[in-house]
């Protein structure tokens, strides 16, 4: 497959059209929050239990993936639980530790939610060549980055 010709962007409009697509996913992540019952925050991390699969995260890891503390992740595992999409589990190498188990039906009721939307990325995707994607994941990963970096800097400072 041979790359497309693209019209060309500069850095601020890429960065425009970026900002565009963030705040509609913010409002897709608010609807979709909305059709589960819960947060934002909550789904955010129940986006993260579920990633990780067959290697429940424990809610230390959980609370780094989500940029949360520890204690607000407490509050989030106490209503995802009370909402019965996911459960605290023993870990089994070291008791003292919790893991976060997604419940598999309500795994299955968010699957049901975002799949439309995959369905959809991956014909956005079938528009690139693999280097193309290629360079987006590796652009996503580095985006993630530095936007992690920002958080912590604005976390950081004395408002």
């Amino acid at each position: 497959m041979e790359g497309k010709s693209r019209p060309p962007a500069t850095v601020g409009e890429a960065i425009h059209r970026m900002d565009a697509y963030v705040a509609l996913g913010f409002i897709g992540q608010q609807e979709v929050a909305q059709a589960l019952g819960i947060n934002v925050t909550d789904l955010t991390c129940l986006g993260h239990v579920l990633g990780a699969g067959e290697d429940p995260l424990s809610a230390g890891d959980l609370a780094e993936r989500a940029n949360l503390t520890t204690g607000a992740v407490t509050g989030v595992l106490n209503r995802l639980e009370k909402a019965g999409y996911a459960r605290r589990a023993p870990d089994p190498a070291d008791r003292r530790r919790v893991r976060v188990v997604a419940d598999p039906e309500a795994a299955a009721r968010v699957v049901a939610l975002y799949q439309p939307f995959y369905a959809r990325l991956e014909d956005v995707f079938a528009r690139y060549t693999p280097e193309e994607t290629a360079v987006i994941a590796d652009w996503f990963t580095h985006a993630a980055e530095a936007a992690r970096a920002h958080l912590h800097s604005l976390r950081g400072r004395a408002l």
